[in-house]
């Protein structure tokens, strides 16, 4: 390959690919736009509904790639990853025909659903952890699908036909929602916590001492093997 047949490659690339990816990412954050005005919608709904002021329900905005939706004693933290991602090429999705039809639709950006408790961020437990319940993925066709626990398994799959919409968010929220709410926190092993230092004792704060979080007791596929 030749010099001008080298730098004619990376000008398509840039020109395609590249161009690709920034259609894409732009797109999610629009997407990622209206599920934040859906977030304080619903929980303006039920804070107007729930009357007792110890039920939490609020949302803080950390940027323009992260949410945090308090609700009762979780937190769902809704990210926007900012890179666009391809399937793999083993992923079954490649042999259908709308995606044989179109390469370009295996291209997605990912907007990430965490499940944290609230109190790891009231009282800024640092160690605590927090679960991933489900991710969409969206194309450059506005289509999309969720992966993830429970409901967000199985009720959005169908990339081929499945468009966004508000009906959709909404009903992806709900039950994100519930599949939260559904999960209490767990008594961790009784020798985990069995044993404590003396300065772990001794400190006045020792939040950060010990980690703290459901035990959902899953994990997603792609903890076990790199997806992307």
């Amino acid at each position: 390959m030749t010099e001008i047949d080298t730098r004619k490659l990376i000008q398509d690339l840039l020109e395609k690919k590249a161009a690709l990816k920034q259609d894409i990412f732009q797109d999610t954050k629009q997407q990622f736009e209206k599920f934040k005005q859906y977030l304080l919608e619903e929980i303006g709904e039920m804070r107007h509904s729930i009357k007792d002021d110890r039920v939490r329900l609020h949302v803080e905005y950390k940027g323009e790639f992260q949410v945090q939706v308090y609700i009762g004693s979780d937190v769902l933290v809704f990210q926007m990853h900012t890179n666009v991602f391809r399937l793999p090429d083993e992923h079954p999705l490649w042999k259908t025909e709308y995606m044989k039809e179109d390469k370009e639709r295996g291209y997605f950006g990912i907007i990430n659903i965490y499940n944290f408790l609230a109190e790891s961020y009231l009282k800024s437990r640092l160690n605590d952890v927090g679960y991933l319940i489900g991710r969409i993925f969206i194309n450059k066709d506005e289509h999309y699908m969720v992966e993830g626990k429970g409901q967000l398994g199985f009720l959005f799959r169908d990339l081929t036909q499945s468009k966004l919409n508000e009906t959709i968010m909404k009903h992806i929220i709900h039950v994100a929602f519930v599949y939260a709410l559904e999960f209490d926190l767990l008594t961790p092993p009784y020798d985990i916590v069995s044993k404590a230092s003396v300065i772990q004792m001794m400190e006045q704060n020792t939040r950060e001492q010990m980690s703290t979080g459901k035990r959902l007791g899953f994990k997603f596929e792609a903890e076990d093997k790199d997806i992307f």
